[in-house]
């Protein structure tokens, strides 16, 4: 399962009704290879397809294809908007090491 916090949840709100986006769009969230630290997370508005992972949250939905869900399960979603930066950050408890900016992660081994 994969959690947002309020500010997440907010943004995401407005982010699909800046984009005049229909009710069954969500954040799309996977991974792929590359980075600094060999996976990078790549975060878009999407619609599922049948082979996704959907979760839904206080009216959004998270959208996760079938092989990042297994580098994701139990991350939570922020929003920060700093001085310094501003996006969506994970937490996941799969990364053995995140990069300093915070797109990339190395998974851990078994």
């Amino acid at each position: 399962m994969i959690s947002l916090t309020s500010s997440a949840v907010e943004h995401l709100k407005s982010l699909i009704a800046e984009k005049q986006a229909d009710a069954s769009t969500g954040l799309r969230l996977r991974v792929e290879k590359g980075g600094c630290a060999g996976m990078q997370y790549v975060m878009g508005l999407d619609h599922s397809t049948p082979a996704d992972s959907v979760q839904s949250q206080d009216g959004v939905s998270i959208i996760i294809d079938p092989e990042s869900l297994s580098f994701l399960r139990g991350s939570q979603i922020d929003y920060v908007d700093s001085l310094s930066d501003a996006g969506f950050k994970l937490t996941n408890p799969n990364a053995a090491r995140s990069c300093g900016c915070g797109t990339s992660f190395e998974p851990q081994t078994a």
